[in-house]
């Protein structure tokens, strides 16, 4: 099977200019290890307020989905919720930290196993699984966690172009049992699953044309959203799970993977499954919607290419 090669440790990674990589990951290794969970949430929210004075751009970005999805929120609504969406995306550094660098037995603290009845289900009877979650911003946590819980996975992976940096996040992601595939390895996806195995999948954002179709989500009715959880779902004959590990207000992750909804999936519609799937990824989100990557432009593509997109004008 072609999973993704673990990097090997070479002295050419110890060159002077990837000293920074190494000083920077090594400061969050050690922040992450010495300090407890409380200050570590208040350092990451703190950092992602103060990220926001630089990051108006991205601002700019939360807050046109946040109307565009959410129409009737008022102005104060909007300003509260790009706030703490920020302090989020700060404490998701500080979350990527943990998951990479702090041991199985402190990280099993923060997990509360929700209900994971689907996955345990799957596991029992051998059956692969497309376990689709979204792009929360502790997504790293929530990877890691599956595979605490006993339920690891493989995951559609971009190596980083700089090597310390590579070398660092594959080990990061892989601990624990989890796996890595290239995200262009269509093959070995399908291939996981059809031998009982568990593939994470993130249909929740705009990937362009190629392979989408245009379909409800949130209150925008022509979303850019991808057909290639049906194109899996349908070769592969996996189950279907939609999982998440949202942080609770006691700073503990809940992980939920508790519905098995490919029998009510039309793997043979594209248009209608996509628009199933956005039903869910809409549930998921509105768990804990601040969690979620606004910054990203969701709604950036229209049904004609010709037409320029007035949405984020």
């Amino acid at each position: 099977m072609k999973t993704d090669k673990k990097p090997d440790f070479t002295l050419s990674l110890l060159h002077p200019k990837y000293w920074g990589v190494w000083f920077g990951f090594g400061l969050l290794a050690l922040i992450v290890n010495l300090l407890p969970y409380s200050l570590l949430f208040k350092l990451g929210r703190g950092l992602g307020k103060f990220g926001m004075r630089y990051g108006k751009k991205r601002a700019k970005v939360a807050r046109r989905n946040l109307e565009l999805a959410f129409p009737g929120m008022n102005e104060q609504e909007l300003d509260t919720f790009v706030e703490e969406n920020f302090k989020n995306s700060g404490m998701a550094l500080i979350e990527t930290g943990i998951t990479w660098f702090w041991p199985t037995w402190r990280f099993k603290r923060i997990l509360v196993a929700k209900d994971i009845s689907a996955l345990e289900k799957h596991e029992a009877e051998g059956k692969g699984v497309l376990l689709c979650c979204v792009h929360a911003l502790n997504l790293e946590i929530t990877a890691r966690a599956f595979a605490v819980l006993g339920l690891p996975g493989y995951g559609a992976y971009r190596p980083h172009s700089n090597p310390v940096y590579e070398f660092i996040q594959y080990r990061g992601r892989t601990r624990n049992g989890n796996k890595l595939i290239y995200r262009t390895d269509l093959k070995s996806m399908i291939r996981v699953m059809r031998q009982g195995h568990r593939l994470f999948y993130l249909p929740d954002q705009d990937y362009g044309h190629n392979k989408s179709v245009f379909v409800p989500f949130f209150a925008v009715k022509e979303t850019c959203t991808t057909t290639g959880t049906s194109i899996l779902a349908y070769t592969s004959k996996c189950a279907l799970v939609p999982g998440s590990g949202f942080r609770n207000k006691k700073g503990k992750y809940e992980i939920i993977a508790n519905q098995s909804i490919e029998d009510e999936y039309p793997k043979k519609d594209e248009v209608a499954a996509a628009a199933l799937m956005n039903q869910y990824v809409e549930q998921i989100i509105l768990r804990a919607p601040e969690q979620w990557l606004w910054m990203h432009k969701r709604f950036k593509s229209v049904p004609d290419e010709t037409q320029t997109n007035s949405r984020y004008l």
